[in-house]
Parts: C-alpha cells; structure tokens; sequence
C-alpha cells in the first residue's frame, strides 16, 4: 500500500535491494544552530581550512560537522521511535553492543558485528561546512562549578567548602547560534518505506554533538529532495556557492548572524544552479515545487496511526532482506 500521493512510485524500489540499482534520493537540508552546539575532537571543534567560494579563491577556515556528527543523532532517532511503538526492544537490539540485524536501523543505517555479520549503511552523509568563517562562528565560554550554596569555584583558590582547593574553572569553544551548515543526506536505492523513515528521522532530530542533553539545539530545515540515478554536487562546493552569492549580494555578515531567510532562498537558488550543470538524470522537487511532499510528509508522520503504518511498512522490508540476506552471508561466515 502506497503511503505518499504527492510521489511517482518510479522513484523507489518495491522491496530493499541486495546490490546497488542506481537509484537515489539526496535530502538537501540546511542545518540550523538554536543553541551552543559543539562539534569537536580532543577537545577542539573540528575545522577546515578550504576556498571561500567557487570564484572566491581565498581561502578561509570553516568549521566542519562531520558525518558522524550528523547520521548518529538522525539514527538514535529512529530508534527511539521503533521502541516506541514497540518494534524494537533494548534486548534484542541495543546500538553499538548488539545489533538485531533485522530492523529498519541496522538495515537501512547499517552496523557491523565482527564474525557475526554486517550491511553497509544505505544512508551517505559526508561533512558539512559553516558558511561562515570559523572565527565569526565561535566563541569561548569559561565554565565553572557552583557548590550548593550557590557560590561559585574557581581554579586553584580556596573553594566554598573549608579547607578545600579546587579546580573547576574551565574554558570551552562553542559554535554559536544561527550559524548555517548546508547538509546533503543521499539514501541509496530507496523504498518509499526506508525514504519516509529517512525524512522524518531528519525532520525530528533537534540535538547534535556532543553534550546533547544540556546543548546542541540545532534544527533542520529542508529546502527539497532530489531523485536521481547518481550522486550528486558535494556539501563543500554547495556551501561555497552560497557564499559567492550571498557575497555578491552584500549579505554576507561578518560579525552579524546571516539573515536566514536570505540564507535558504539563495540555498534554493544556488543549488538549482548546481543541479542544471550535473551530468545525470535527475527530477529535483527543490523550493516551492518541494511543499506540497514536505507537507504530506508532515501531515503523515505527524499523526500515530501514519507513524505507525510507516514503522510497520519499514519493518516488514527489513525483516524480509535480512531474512533473504542476512542470515545468508551469517551461515556462510560460520562455515568459513
């Protein structure tokens, strides 16, 4: 049974294939920051040092999101929802210590159980970058701890409990907020089932990096998905198209957050460009042509009885490869 109205059923396969077939869906997404979010590594936010553009030749630092950055939260999502409506348990399927190897997580995101099997993840998410500079993105907060009591410890004095002397001052970059980070999320070979449950694991996902209990806010909004029968432009020169537009317009603040409506139209804009100079065969549903399957979508997954349906329709595709596929290659990597 059909789920979406607004979508040819050309577009997605009737079950999950085996081998690559060559079909495509890329969600182009422009990630939002709400909060203090912090993409780091050793204790440093990841950057890049890359051109400012495709005609500005010079080159600037740009802070990265890396792809774990971005797919992890997305799919810890997913999970949650699949537990939630009771198509997945903590027992039988727990990330990164025991995977079930039949749900639509470890199908459509992949996962890897040494000897026991693995899938390659159908879902490809490469770094994105700031379309900012990476000084005008950031800043450094100092922290500290306060006791009970309300006062406040600081580094190498006497605390607020007698006799003690701690060290709880420490200083921190954060990314600040309303900085933009164009983002495309391809899922191969889709099924219309795996395609919702990719789009609405993007729709919901609201913290990423690290601490996401306390920072992290960051909201994505979709500005179109593309089908195509391969990949297409990258993250990097989407971004710096952004840049050499909003630059010429004068739009481009340096010390001001970026106008986000200004953003997402010249988003929309530049990656039509983009898209005309590809050399496949794609059918781009980008800006206004987009809304009418983003509020299907909405509509759909906003309601139990679609979440639901679109759960259940995604369980019964992975239940079905991995009976197919998965306990084939797990049978022959134990006669090996």
């Amino acid at each position: 049974m059909s789920l979406l109205k607004t979508l040819d059923s050309k577009f997605f396969h009737a079950e999950i294939p085996y081998k690559p077939m060559g079909k495509y869906a890329h969600f182009l997404t422009i990630r939002v920051t709400e909060s203090y979010p912090l993409f780091q590594t050793d204790g440093e936010l990841n950057k890049a040092r890359v051109r400012a553009g495709i005609e500005n030749a010079a080159p600037i630092s740009r802070l990265t999101m890396f792809k774990r950055k971005q797919s992890t939260p997305e799919r810890l999502v997913g999970r949650e929802l699949l537990r939630n409506y009771s198509f997945m348990t903590d027992e039988e399927c727990e990330y990164n210590v025991k995977f079930a190897m039949d749900n639509p997580d470890c199908i459509i995101y992949g996962f890897a159980i040494g000897d026991s099997g693995s899938e390659k993840s159908k879902v490809v998410v490469d770094t994105a970058f700031s379309i900012t500079t990476f000084d005008g993105s950031h800043e450094t907060f100092t922290l500290n701890a306060p006791f009970e009591n309300g006062t406040m410890a600081s580094k190498g004095e006497a605390g607020s409990k007698p006799g003690e002397v701690t060290s709880r001052i420490n200083q921190q970059d954060h990314i600040r907020p309303q900085v933009f980070f164009p983002s495309i999320v391809t899922l191969k070979d889709p099924t219309e089932a795996s395609f919702l449950y990719v789009f609405n694991n993007i729709l919901r996902t609201r913290h990423y990096g690290a601490q996401t209990t306390r920072t992290g806010r960051l909201r994505n909004e979709l500005v179109g998905v593309v089908f195509a029968d391969g990949e297409i432009t990258s993250n990097l020169r989407w971004t710096q198209a952004i840049y050499d537009q909003m630059q010429a317009k004068n739009t481009l603040q340096i010390t001001d957050p970026l106008n986000e409506d200004e953003v997402l139209e010249t988003a929309i804009a530049t990656i039509q460009t983009l898209m005309a100079e590809e050399f496949i065969v794609h059918t781009d549903l980008i800006g206004s042509d987009f809304q009418a399957l983003l509020a299907e979508v909405k509509t759909l997954t906003g309601q139990e009885s679609g979440m639901r349906s679109l759960l259940q329709q995604a369980d019964v595709e992975a239940k079905a490869y991995a009976k197919k596929h998965i306990s084939k290659k797990s049978t022959t990597t134990r006669a090996k």
